[in-house]
């Protein structure tokens, strides 16, 4: 016997169509200074608001800034990677939450239990929420806690790259048994995540170069996932009329204690380089005091050499690219690239490596050099300092690219996309 409209669950009928959605992004820890996520939870929910989408963000530490329309549900947590109380011990009160008890014990074990806890609160909030939703978007916690929510809601994810690629190159670069055991212990939250994804009906990636490397490292078939590339928030990064470029400044936007990045290639280039031209090297962000890179500066005998600018707004951060003559983005690996489209919208001519997708994203807008390979990145920083029309006509190449392809507008249109599909082929459990 036929259902009648009026018992027909409420995500399998109007939302079908070109209606707007009620979308839940999940985000586990989503700093919107830096780190691709946080970026990616602030645009995509602007973008999503923007094309007429009601939108809510469930979130862990640190606050995720959102723009004032986007109603942000902010879950309690010992949030003990916080700077200002890090590895805190919580109060008796705090430990009658069974979860704050696992996330403390797995803290305190060396491990890394935010995703998991996490997808633990995401579940207890949404219980008595299900009928709010139409559609719960995680944003790479992949945690357990995913998969009930799955059984009363359609359900998808968006991975950025595999987190495998980080272990395999943290545990390389540890040195001692006992530190590289410490890396093993901090990725145990990775076995999870592999579980889950395979779990998952719909998978959001970045680019093609993580589409397959996801599906090769996590086990899941190439079918099951939608590449929608990032966008750049091109109202924030852009050129800025009357100033100067500095004359050899060269800009790193990457991570400075991280092996993924590459800055250690980056800073043996600049010594290169310095034998032979004038060389300055900006340095976004700030090295953690005995870290392995200021180690290597020193080494090197280019501290004068290297500015870090320390955490700064984003008009600084434009400013600063408005003021080099070269951006460099140096990784090993990454699953997209925002550092390289960044400087791009902000007509600041690229050197990428060959570090996962940022080929795709740099296309011809830009030079490419083998990723690892600090004698190549210092020729290529040569010779755009030693051809500066070379230097500008990639500059505006790179402009051009952004707007004509990596804006968050066409990423919200493809990923509503995502959300219709997970929706139409979704069965309630």
């Amino acid at each position: 016997m036929p259902t009648s409209s009026a018992e027909v669950p409420d995500f399998m009928t109007p939302k079908d169509s070109n209606g707007p959605l009620r979308i839940c992004l999940l985000s586990y820890r989503s700093n919107p200074h830096c780190g691709g996520q946080g970026v990616y939870i602030r645009n995509l929910s602007r973008a999503l608001h923007g094309l007429g989408h009601e939108v809510e963000v469930v979130s862990g530490p640190p606050d995720p800034c959102l723009d004032g329309e986007i109603t942000v549900h902010r879950l309690p947590s010992l949030d003990l990677y916080n700077p200002e109380a890090l590895f805190r011990t919580p109060t008796l009160k705090e430990l009658t939450d069974p979860i704050n008890i696992l996330e403390w014990l797995g803290v305190s074990t060396a491990g890394f239990p935010e995703p998991y806890t996490f997808g633990l609160r995401a579940r207890r909030f949404l219980k008595d929420r299900f009928h709010r939703y139409d559609i719960v978007h995680d944003n790479q916690s992949l945690s357990y806690g995913l998969l009930d929510i799955q059984r009363n809601l359609p359900t998808l994810a968006t991975i950025h790259h595999p987190i495998t690629v980080d272990r395999r190159l943290d545990i390389a670069a540890a040195g001692t048994p006992w530190k590289k055991l410490k890396q093993v212990r901090w990725y145990s939250f990775v076995k999870m995540q592999k579980k889950v994804a395979r779990r998952l009906p719909k998978i959001i990636t970045v680019s093609e170069f993580s589409k397959n490397d996801i599906a090769k490292e996590f086990g899941i078939p190439l079918d099951r996932f939608k590449v929608v590339p990032n966008g750049i928030d091109i109202d924030l990064f852009r050129p800025i009329p009357g100033v100067e470029r500095e004359k050899n400044r060269l800009i790193v936007t990457n991570s400075a204690d991280m092996p993924l990045k590459g800055l250690d290639y980056l800073l043996k280039a600049v010594k290169r380089v310095s034998e032979t031209h004038e060389v300055h090297l900006t340095v976004v962000g700030e090295p953690k005091k005995g870290s392995r890179i200021l180690t290597l500066i020193r080494d090197l005998e280019i501290g004068p050499l290297v500015t870090f600018t320390g955490r700064i707004d984003n008009e600084d951060f434009v400013r600063w690219y408005a003021r080099s003559t070269v951006a460099v983005v140096p990784s090993l690996y990454e699953g997209f690239g925002l550092p390289a489209g960044e400087a791009m919208a902000c007509a600041v001519p690229v050197i990428s490596s060959t570090g996962g997708a940022l080929p795709e994203v740099v296309g011809e807008a830009g030079v490419i050099v083998p990723a690892g390979d600090s004698e190549a990145l210092a020729r290529a920083v040569k010779d755009l300092f030693d051809h500066p029309e070379k230097a500008r006509a990639l500059g505006q190449a790179g402009f051009q690219r952004v707007r004509r392809c990596f804006t968050w507008e066409k990423a919200a249109l493809a990923t509503v996309e995502a959300y219709r599909e997970t929706i139409r082929a979704y069965r309630p459990v």
